[in-house]
């Protein structure tokens, strides 16, 4: 059975409204994989995510989770299996220290005193903030925050972390500590990743990528599949990888490149080897 599945789902956000913000939306997602959604704005793509946890109920369809159906009897123990850390940290400190704010969501589901400063100090060890803990949220960095917010999760113990654009605000070295995080968790817990992006460089790093468009998935595949789509991609308002724009360009000045997909780094290993046969 599938850790994550959606079958037929139609949701809209007012029952006046005549447009389906998701229009019959049909997936499967496996536990331990990691899977980014891409797609223009309006496309969709965080609406999908709030159907996880039932913060968007949809009218039509079903939503299961780990085995369980999505509706008011398992919703609550949904929504323990699914950790959701949004664009803005600030708007999700309740704490006036580090260590109260991952506190938070283990006071609200009851966990004892005990286990509760374990799983806190667990938590912060994981993202690299245990020396943080009496220190104002306020005064940290956007990276920082935003890794004190995945801790916030992580010390819920959920078997599926939502990232929606998560790393969006954030400069690039805060962005490569959010996603070296995230990466770590994921493979020393197996936890499931789900991950909205405008950053193909992020989606990368996904198993899988769902392309949205108008409240349908319209590609699944492999981010190495996806990113031949090119001027497609580009239509939709996002970026080609670098790597994907050179060897376009290369290959429109003569240059005989290789059709499979290649990172930054293959494809440098490949212009070296190429030169030095001239």
């Amino acid at each position: 059975m599938s850790l994550i599945s959606l079958q037929n789902l139609f949701y809209r956000y007012t029952t006046s409204s005549e447009k389906f913000v998701l229009n019959d939306i049909s997936l499967t997602i496996e536990k331990g994989e990691w899977i980014t959604l891409i797609g223009a704005n309006g496309s969709g793509k965080s609406t999908l995510v709030k159907t996880l946890n039932g913060l968007n109920v949809p009218q039509k369809g079903e939503v299961t989770i780990d085995g369980l159906a999505l509706n008011e009897e398992n919703i609550w123990t949904i929504r323990q299996k699914v950790g959701m850390v949004f664009q803005n940290p600030d708007n999700q400190f309740v704490g006036s220290t580090v260590q109260d704010d991952v506190a938070f969501g283990l006071e609200n589901i009851g966990v004892p005193r005990e286990e509760m400063i374990e799983r806190i100090d667990q938590a912060l060890i994981r993202v690299g903030m245990e020396n943080f803990k009496q220190m104002e949220p306020a005064r940290l960095s956007g990276g920082q925050k935003q890794r004190v917010a995945i801790a916030g999760i992580l010390a819920l113990r959920p078997e599926i972390i939502v990232l929606d654009e998560a790393t969006s605000m954030l400069d690039p070295k805060g962005r490569a500590e959010v996603l070296s995080t995230v990466k770590s968790v994921k493979e020393e817990s197996n936890v499931t990743v789900i991950s909205i992006t405008h950053d193909i460089n992020e989606a990368a790093q996904a198993d899988r990528i769902f392309v949205m468009e108008q409240g349908q998935i319209k590609h699944v595949d492999t981010p190495e599949e996806i990113f031949k789509l090119g001027e497609e991609l580009i239509d939709l308002g996002l970026n080609v990888p670098f790597a994907e724009q050179l060897k376009e360009e290369l290959a429109r000045r003569g240059l005989n490149v290789p059709e499979e997909y290649m990172t930054e780094e293959r494809l440098v290993e490949w212009l070296w080897k190429y030169d030095s046969k001239m």
